[in-house]
């Protein structure tokens, strides 16, 4: 099995596959001159969204009752200790610093 340490570069091929049921697959778009002949190891991930079809909706996740208890739990140990002002004395200050503009991929 391949891990980071082994795993020199990656490519991506985007196409239309087809799976038998002996559990081949067949690409239904000529390879690109990347790939090479013979074995390969590959990650397949397989869109299960159909193109015209309405794309469920996302759920947002719900805490549980014991979530919920264990978050109350920490906010007031941290209140008993007298909040994060030792650590973060100026919380306006602290938020610019944090907040500085990231550079997005794709956005240049």
């Amino acid at each position: 099995m391949l891990n980071a340490l082994t795993l020199r570069c990656m490519n991506t091929l985007e196409t239309d596959i087809e799976i038998a049921l002996d559990g081949s697959i067949k690409l239904l778009s000529p390879l690109p001159a990347w790939v090479k002949p013979g074995r390969q190891h590959a990650w397949l991930t397989i869109a299960t969204h159909v193109p015209g079809e309405e794309k469920p909706k996302r759920q947002a996740p719900v805490a549980t009752p014991e979530m919920v208890a264990r978050r109350l739990a920490a906010l007031t140990e941290l209140r008993a200790m007298g909040g994060l002002k030792e650590v973060i004395p100026d919380p306006m200050t602290w938020q610019r610093e944090m907040r500085e503009d990231v550079a997005l991929p794709g956005r240049e």
